[in-house]
């Protein structure tokens, strides 16, 4: 790793025993319209200092949590080594049995975080699914003549857990190609909600079918900042109007929280506004900390021990 950056705020736990491991991966190589989301670790960590350490929404202190921030990757020229630096980083995370939060840099690095999950044994022998917030379907099988780009992160995250255990929600943007290859050859093994379905249904009964279409009882959830309406969060790489909005996305990890086994959030382009993007993407890695450790904790009394 590099030289270590000012941490996210209340990070203070040692590897060792911390219950959540931030790490930062400054990379944005495969970016197709605007690029800056190498820069989006650092601004997130900047914003962080931001908040009060108490969520009130949770009646939690984020000073009570033993939370690690083990700083971010080196800058990559290529999606090959981030991929396998990515990997090796989120296996040490595991091997100290922490929960993975992984802040981007751009959306090609969640197939990385989701292999060393499956080759940890994360979820037991049922294993894991994905489910993914964002605009845009991913589906590629290579963009740009790359088969790594960040257009291409749902469909390579698929082929390692499954086509049937992967749903992206509030896509509102795909190619012909993508939509005609769904739709001819992968049957309903692949499904997807769109944004327009969100808004219909809300965001509570979206979030209950993914979970009830992909069957896990594990989920891993990857958030690319795209999903909200780019009037919530301008600053990404590709802003698609008609999105979610930031109460959607608190909603949705509200849900998932008791079945998470990692968390990312990628393409923050910190350029692009006047840091509000960044910002949200720093409460919403809070919201993630704190839904995760309530349920738990949650848990732990249901079954009457402590």
């Amino acid at each position: 790793m590099g030289a270590r950056p000012p941490g996210f705020a209340d990070a203070n736990a040692p590897a060792a025993g911390a219950e959540f491991t931030l790490l930062g991966v400054p990379f944005d190589a495969t970016s197709s319209f605007r690029s800056g989301s190498r820069a989006a670790p650092n601004a997130m960590r900047d914003a962080s200092w931001n908040f009060e350490t108490f969520l009130m929404e949770h009646e939690i202190d984020l000073t009570d949590m033993a939370i690690h921030d083990c700083g971010n990757l080196e800058d990559f020229a290529r999606p090959e080594d981030m991929l396998e630096a990515v990997k090796e980083a989120v296996t040490g995370i595991l091997r100290n049995s922490s929960f993975p939060i992984v802040m981007g840099g751009e959306h090609s690095l969640t197939p990385a975080v989701v292999s060393a999950l499956k080759q940890n044994g994360v979820g037991g022998p049922d294993g894991f699914a994905v489910i993914v917030l964002d605009a845009h379907m991913d589906f590629r099988d290579q963009y740009l003549n790359m088969p790594l780009s960040h257009a291409c992160a749902s469909r390579r995250t698929s082929e390692l857990v499954g086509s049937e255990s992967i749903v992206p929600i509030g896509v509102r943007s795909v190619s012909r190609e993508e939509m005609e290859e769904i739709r001819d050859d992968m049957g309903d093994r692949f499904r997807f909600i769109t944004a327009d379905e969100v808004r219909r249904d809300g965001m509570a009964a979206s979030v209950k079918r993914a979970q009830k279409l992909v069957g896990k009882d594990r989920l891993y959830l990857s958030l690319d900042i795209d999903c909200l309406d780019p009037a919530y969060a301008p600053g990404t790489g590709t802003p698609e109007p008609f999105g979610l909005t930031p109460l959607d996305v608190r909603e949705a990890i509200g849900i998932l929280a008791p079945q998470l086994v990692g968390f990312d959030i990628v393409e923050i382009a910190p350029a692009y506004d006047s840091g509000n993007t960044a910002a949200l993407g720093a409460r919403l890695v809070r919201e993630v900390m704190a839904a995760v450790h309530a349920s738990r904790h949650s848990a732990i009394g249901e079954r009457g021990i402590g």
